[in-house]
């Protein structure tokens, strides 16, 4: 019985878009340089920060590797050096609504295989809200992209509660994705910040979610974390023993044992270790964990629910970890797809 397959964390840029320096009077921001066919440099002002191909931007490109892969429905969201959170609120509102409205495009044209997350101007709230709105009552988008901190503003800085707050009344999914890595100026090689410094930066946006109260205060929230939440499954022991030992320093701001929030937020698969992904799931739960490859990038799955399948997993559980939990946390139902694709639930 075929089972399908979503894939929840993959990456999408328009193939152009304006000059932003010169739209916006300085610099700092990613420009493409179509260098070849099919690939492009992405760069910051003048400096490389990496080589795409045209699966980031071709959705035909990609549905044909979607399908060489088994993979039936992709969830888009930007590239997180796209949030822009550094720049002046109304020009990180104008460059989200560009990328809002070019993703919801690639929805529109293909409903059956793509679902959208939009990136918000969350260094300014008001604006960020308002964008949330539009991309979930008019553009149709399931959710949002978040990157693990906005500038100074861990997430549960006050100023971001009514974001999620407002994430939550739309009953919009919330992708929390590490950006601008905590540590690089000490970890200038072997490519330490994608290796060490994105776990380290997941782990701190679950802490700062849990101990700031943020799901205490917001249980109906759908947050789910990339790469398995990076580093957090493997320390909560430490975290919680933290909380228990020094609640003079772990518990000013949440009484509630951070164990007790284990089930109560998604992460996708993405842990390249068999023995990782059946930890993961042993201590998050079965409906918590979902398949996310990063595609189209390197460090993701080179082909998307391979680890998934080779478990030695019952059809049902499969089933949730490849499309399952992802349909709860997007708050969809398979029948948004299975009316072109013919998909039979398990029973």
């Amino acid at each position: 019985m075929k089972i399908l397959t979503i894939d929840i964390h993959t990456h999408i840029l328009p193939e152009t878009w304006p000059d932003l320096r010169e739209r916006y009077g300085y610099g700092g921001w990613v420009r493409l340089e179509h260098h070849a066919p099919c690939r492009a440099r992405m760069m910051v002002d003048n400096r490389f920060f990496r080589e795409i191909e045209d699966n980031c931007w071709d959705p035909r490109t990609r549905l044909r590797e979607c399908t060489h892969a088994g993979v039936d429905v992709q969830v888009l969201s930007t590239v997180p050096v796209m949030f822009s959170y550094w720049a002046q609120p109304q020009h990180a509102l104008d460059l989200a609504c560009l990328l809002n409205d070019h993703l919801a495009g690639v929805v529109a044209r293909y409903p059956d295989r793509f679902v959208g997350l939009g990136t918000l101007p969350l260094q300014a709230p008001d604006l960020a809200i308002k964008e949330l709105e539009r991309c979930v009552k008019r553009l149709g988008l399931a959710g949002v992209q978040i990157g693990s901190h906005v500038n100074d503003w861990n997430l549960d800085a006050p100023e971001l509660f009514p974001v999620f707050q407002a994430a939550a009344e739309l009953g919009a999914a919330v992708f929390v994705h590490p950006w601008d890595m905590l540590g690089q100026n000490r970890m200038p090689r072997y490519w330490l910040p994608w290796l060490v410094g994105m776990p380290a930066e997941t782990c701190l946006a679950i802490c700062s979610l849990i101990f700031g109260g943020v799901l205490e205060r917001l249980p109906n929230l759908r947050v789910a974390f990339a790469h398995g939440g990076g580093s957090f499954p493997a320390t909560i022991g430490r975290i919680e023993h933290g909380f228990l030992v020094r609640p003079d320093l772990c518990a000013v701001d949440n009484p509630v044992n951070p164990r007790e929030y284990l089930g109560r937020f998604y992460v996708d698969s993405l842990v390249h270790s068999p023995e990782m992904l059946d930890y993961v799931v042993k201590l998050l739960g079965e409906d918590r964990v979902t398949l996310g490859s990063d595609y189209p990038f390197p460090l993701g799955e080179d082909r998307p629910g391979n680890l998934i399948r080779s478990m030695p997993y019952p059809p049902a559980l499969q089933e949730k970890l490849l499309s399952g939990n992802a349909l709860t946390w997007l708050g969809l139902t398979k029948e948004r797809f299975a009316f072109q694709q013919g998909w039979d639930a398990l029973s």
